[in-house]
Formats: structure tokens, C-alpha cells, sequence
């Protein structure tokens, strides 16, 4: 049976947040709220529970979930490299709507999915992620709504769509916004926008001068024979990515 606690509520918010760590460590899922839509979470470096996070969605493995940090230090440690750019986007944008997919660091144990060795990173800009965050550590967080469903505005929506697969919800109120962080590729020499959100290509262009914006996929049938196969693969980041 899931647990939920407004955390509008002082007294309710220092218990949720507590059982909400617990439940983490066991290895079980959380919802919390974060400053774009609420994200669902799990231990980052248990397979177990990343597995029932992206069951819970009804993903596959091609659509890791992002990792949600409590500081910049704890995203370093998770970072191989972050390009030319990287360290002056989280000095502008952390904690905010950002997501920055680089090279993960070799020696990590976990299994977030089909990453291709990358980790799509965010410091997320609300005082109870922060604060369960600072307490667990690294979090693979996903948006908080089933496959092919609308991400999830409130903590409702989001027990609406995953029910009791979820151990805790933490209802932080109506999420600020509706629009996604926005996901930027640091593995290439230029930072492209691989989803647009909430701080827009300008904003970007202000720190990195050129960014290569979003290409959209045209609507178009369903190839009959394969296509040609990519000469890089995607890097890690789910499209619910909160």
C-alpha cells in the first residue's frame, strides 16, 4: 500500500521525507515533486530498482532515466568529462530545469540502462527533491507517468498512472511549470539541445555562444526496410526525463 504525505505540512513533510529515504535504500520507488513535472525515483546504483522503476513505467532498457543530484559535487563524481562547456552551464542554470548528458565515469557500478556510457545529469531546483536528495544521494528519476502518457503535474496525476507500484508519494503541490528540463548533449564538441524545456536555446547560446538546436523527427511512415544504422548512438536520457 503506498504512502502519501503533503509536504505542505511541516510534520508531514520531515516524516515523508524520512520514509521516503528508507523506502530508497530498500529499493523501492518514490514520487517526488521537482521544479519542472514530478519525477519517479529510485536508488541510482541498485539494477534491482532502476529495473522496477522502468517496469513501473513500462519502458524498455533504450530509455534510461536521468540522475537527479542533491549538489554539484556529487554530479562531478558521476561526470567523466564535461566538455568546454559544461562546468559554465551548471554555474548558470544548477539547481534548475537543465539536464546535461556526458561521458560517465568508467568505474561506476550500476546498470541505468542503454546509456552508451554517457549520464544525462540534474540538480533540480526544489527544496524537498533537495532535500531527500541530499539524504539518499544520486537518484535515477524518471518523469512520473506511465509510457505514452502526460508527465505528470501532480502528485495525483502521477498515483492516477503508477499506483502502488510506487512505496512513497511526495505531494509537493502543483508542479511551477509544465514544460521539461531542457536536455543538452555535451559529448559533442558543440552542445546540442537533444529536448527542448523550460530554459530556452537563447538563454544557452548566452553561455555556450553556438548550440546546435533540436532536431525534430519528421512525421513521416515507418521505414519497410532498415534503415541505415546510426554512426553514434543516442546517449542516455528518457523523453519524461522531469
Amino acid at each position: 500500500m503506498s504512502r502519501n504525505y503533503d509536504c505542505g505540512n511541516e510534520e508531514q513533510r520531515r516524516t515523508g521525507i524520512a520514509d521516503a529515504a528508507s523506502t530508497v535504500r530498500r529499493g523501492e520507488l518514490v514520487v517526488l515533486p521537482t521544479d519542472t513535472v514530478y519525477g519517479l525515483g529510485a536508488d541510482a546504483f541498485s539494477p534491482s530498482a532502476v529495473a522496477g522503476l522502468l517496469k513501473a513505467k513500462g519502458g524498455g532498457r533504450e530509455a534510461p532515466p536521468s540522475v537527479l543530484v542533491g549538489s554539484v559535487r556529487a554530479a562531478q563524481a558521476l561526470i567523466d568529462d564535461l566538455g568546454g562547456h559544461g562546468q559554465d552551464l551548471i554555474e548558470e542554470f544548477w539547481p534548475g530545469p537543465l539536464t546535461i548528458v556526458c561521458a560517465a565515469t568508467p568505474s561506476l557500478s550500476w546498470d541505468l540502462g542503454d546509456t552508451k556510457g554517457t549520464v544525462a545529469v540534474r540538480m533540480p531546483m526544489h527544496p524537498v527533491a533537495l532535500e531527500l536528495l541530499k539524504e539518499v544521494g544520486p537518484m535515477a528519476v524518471s518523469g512520473a507517468n506511465a509510457s505514452g502518457r502526460p508527465a505528470a503535474t501532480t502528485a495525483g496525476e502521477a498515483a492516477e498512472q503508477l499506483g502502488d507500484s510506487v512505496g512513497v508519494y511526495l505531494d509537493g503541490g502543483p508542479s511551477e511549470g509544465e514544460e521539461p528540463s531542457t536536455i543538452v548533449d555535451l559529448t559533442y564538441a558543440v552542445p546540442r539541445v537533444l529536448r527542448s524545456g523550460a530554459i530556452g536555446i537563447e538563454r544557452l547560446r548566452a553561455v555556450c555562444g553556438t548550440v546546435i538546436a533540436e532536431l525534430k523527427k519528421p512525421d513521416r511512415p515507418a521505414p519497410t526496410a532498415p534503415e541505415k544504422e546510426r554512426t553514434r548512438p543516442e546517449p542516455a536520457g528518457d523523453d519524461t526525463t522531469p
